[in-house]
């Protein structure tokens, strides 16, 4: 029976706990029922824990953050990652290349999961690091997805790094190519030999979820493979959107104007 909540702590600690426990994405409606808590006050609690990483957010569900992630395996077996895996094999196989999950943190994406191929045995698999949006196809998808002022803190760690911002060859120009093909093609920049595309999974409104990431040699991938693997990355970033889509129709996410909100 879950317990009633008395503060802001214990309030946000039932709905984390109720994310974590869960085998699928939940909405804010089964969420407020299992913890015996108000709809508005969840939504407004859900926000927060969104915003500090400990939440993730897919339309109208939410699964456990990269936070949770960190500090649980338990967690993990019902989150984005164990989500994504058969999305990524998939992508793997039909690729012939290593394939990776991202989410977007605060001065770059991390990278959640990893399928590597035989023949990719000596290229490192790089899972749990943080990668800067000037050197990688996936920070580089997600940062396009935002806005010019939620981009700018990402911007500000790449000219940090003495990447240049403006002109035709800038990361501005670059984070515009992408919002306008919708995937991101990054060559060389991280090792010379290496070469990515990256799309992101689609979200409402805000942060995105994250991305999928194809990854080989760059001499593979021409201009006949290069249309092709991002075909298929289209196609694995629809199958995970539906795999954390509920098929039901109608969102229940919005908090009612009216009623009680004492909790």
């Amino acid at each position: 029976m879950p317990r009633s909540a008395s503060s802001a702590v214990d309030k946000a600690l039932d709905l984390i706990e109720a994310v974590a426990r869960s085998d699928r994405p939940r909405r804010l409606i089964d969420l407020s029922d299992e913890v015996g808590m108000h709809r508005a006050t969840a939504y407004r609690v859900l926000v927060d824990l969104v915003q500090r990483g400990w939440v993730l957010r897919h339309g109208d569900r939410y699964l456990p953050g990269t936070v949770v992630l960190q500090l649980s395996s338990a967690a993990a077996a019902s989150s984005l990652v164990a989500l994504s895996r058969p999305v990524l094999d998939d992508l793997a196989r039909r690729t012939e290349m290593m394939t990776n999950l991202q989410v977007l943190e605060s001065a770059g994406s991390r990278i959640l999961d990893v399928v590597r191929p035989p023949r990719y045995a000596l290229i490192a698999e790089m899972t749990g690091q943080l990668l800067p949006v000037h050197r990688f196809a996936g920070p580089l998808a997600l940062v396009a997805t935002l806005d010019d002022v939620r981009a700018e803190p990402y911007l500000a760690v790449a000219k940090a790094d003495g990447y240049e911002l403006d002109g035709p060859d800038g990361l501005r120009a670059g984070i515009a190519e992408v919002r306008d093909k919708g995937h991101a093609v990054v060559r060389g920049r991280s090792q010379d030999v290496i070469a990515s595309v990256s799309q992101v999974v689609p979200a409402r409104t805000g942060v995105p979820l994250c991305a999928l990431t194809v990854v080989g040699l760059n001499s593979e991938f021409g201009d006949v493979t290069l249309a092709r693997i991002t075909t298929l990355l289209g196609d694995a970033v629809a199958k995970l959107h539906r795999a954390l889509t509920d098929p039901e129709p109608g969102s229940h996410d919005l908090p009612q104007k009216n009623g009680d909100d004492s909790d």
